[in-house]
């Protein structure tokens, strides 16, 4: 099938385009980039006022399929996937039974292969279980597609063992991907240890259980040569240990969630609401700031969603006893639009590295550009869009944002995986 893209103002800084164009799309490609193209066969869609950029992806998105199915599953997450305009996702294997060996990954593939809304990239576990006590079955899962290894829900505890990791998967090329979290540190943290920490009187979670894992990661990836990427970072000290190693020519890329980005530990109150119970903890403004500008500057690579949806039951609980994690697949792009384009502390070329280009050369996908002879994976959204996030419900399973009832504008109208329009005018093909 064939598409005529009129009037859209395509950026890629790829491409070097930042203008207004015309994008025709035939079968699976880009087929011409021009100005004022003939529709011939195709279906013209006018995307005037509208912006077009290389599709979207997130490197960190929980599916929950197979095993927690009650929560979300592959169908369900890759429809929220593209009702927040992303092409690809790359999904985590804290799964049941865990994603860490082929047979696992390969049953992913099938089922978004059958029933997705976008591209699933498998990433699978570094060791066994998760448990940190023996290695995954690395070289099985590679020939199975997985894309990166990571323990991501609790991270590998061992100094040695992550070393294992590193010194053996290495001969894949892929990237580690490290949840830094010290469980002996952290223990029953609930949120950042400090103020708000004592005076809701809920167990703390210090900055430190955080970044003595970065600080560790970082020196081992030195030690063995393997690429390092820091999940879900949340502190303004653990970006400066980033941005130290990237000095010294370390291969360690990081990324942010925007719940990380724009809330704090000053957004819970006593409320106890436990969408904002996530994993690492909110923490101070000035970590907030930190990570913002850490966005602005490129020391954080990409921008993720670290979408972990739950039951409502599950949310409902003491906050002691809820999961940790919230949705956003939903909300990111607008909440990026609203709260660092809008407000002109970054353009939307920098948007486009954070969010499509660099999560695709960090896991070694092909890239994707908006230029002929490329692959037809395109979001279009609309930036003066405004709307309420919650108000007309969720196409995830889960509600446990943490920006419900928050108004924002800007939001995806369309997009296309290969050529084939997954979300039309806002609603999921």
């Amino acid at each position: 099938m064939a598409f005529l893209l009129k009037s859209a103002h395509v950026v890629d800084p790829a491409a070097g385009l930042d203008e207004v164009c015309d994008v025709l799309i035939e079968g699976d490609k880009i087929a011409a980039v021009a100005s004022n193209l003939e529709a011939g066969d195709a279906t013209v869609l006018d995307m005037s006022g509208k912006y077009l950029v290389p599709g979207l992806v997130d490197m960190h998105v929980h599916l929950r399929e197979p095993g927690y199915e009650h929560k979300e599953d592959i169908e369900s997450g890759t429809r929220a996937a593209a009702k927040g305009g992303f092409t690809g996702v790359c999904s985590m294997p804290n799964t049941d039974p865990v994603a860490d060996n082929g047979s696992v990954i390969e049953y992913v593939k099938a089922r978004a292969a059958a029933v997705g809304h976008c591209r699933v990239f498998p990433s699978g576990a570094c060791s066994r279980g998760l448990k940190g006590e023996a290695l995954s079955e690395m070289g099985d899962m590679v020939a199975h597609g997985v894309v990166a290894f990571t323990d991501d829900g609790r991270g590998v505890q061992g100094a040695g063992m992550m070393r294992r990791c590193m010194d053996y998967g290495k001969m894949f090329g892929k990237v580690f991907m490290s949840h830094c979290q010290d469980e002996d540190l952290v223990g029953d943290g609930q949120i950042n240890e400090g103020a708000v920490s004592t005076r809701l009187g809920l167990l703390g979670w210090p900055a430190q259980g955080e970044e003595i894992q970065i600080a560790r990661d970082i020196e081992l990836a030195k030690l063995t040569g393997a690429k390092l990427h820091i999940q879900h970072i949340s502190t303004a000290y653990g970006l400066e240990l980033v941005r130290r190693a990237k000095e010294e020519g370390v291969e360690v890329t990081c990324e942010a969630t925007p719940h990380h980005m724009f809330l704090s530990e000053d957004d819970l109150d006593e409320t106890y609401n436990t969408s904002l119970k996530v994993n690492p903890p909110l923490r101070t403004q000035a970590d907030a700031e930190a990570i913002r500008q850490g966005v602005i500057d490129g020391t954080v690579d990409v921008i993720v969603t670290d979408h972990a949806p739950h039951a409502a039951w599950e949310k409902s609980r003491e906050f002691e006893l809820a999961p940790f994690g919230m949705t956003g697949l939903e909300t990111s792009l607008a909440l990026v639009l609203t709260n660092m384009v809008r407000t002109g502390k970054m353009g939307y070329d920098r948007l486009v590295e954070a969010m499509s280009i660099a999560p695709r050369r960090i896991l070694g996908l092909d890239p994707v550009s908006i230029r002929p002879g490329s692959v037809a994976d395109i979001t279009v959204f609309d930036p003066e869009l405004t709307w309420t996030v919650g108000e007309d419900g969720f196409e995830s399973k889960a509600a446990n944002s943490g920006f419900t009832g928050v108004e924002l504008t800007g939001r995806a109208t369309d997009v296309f995986v290969g050529g084939k329009q997954t979300l039309a005018g806002g609603a999921v093909c």
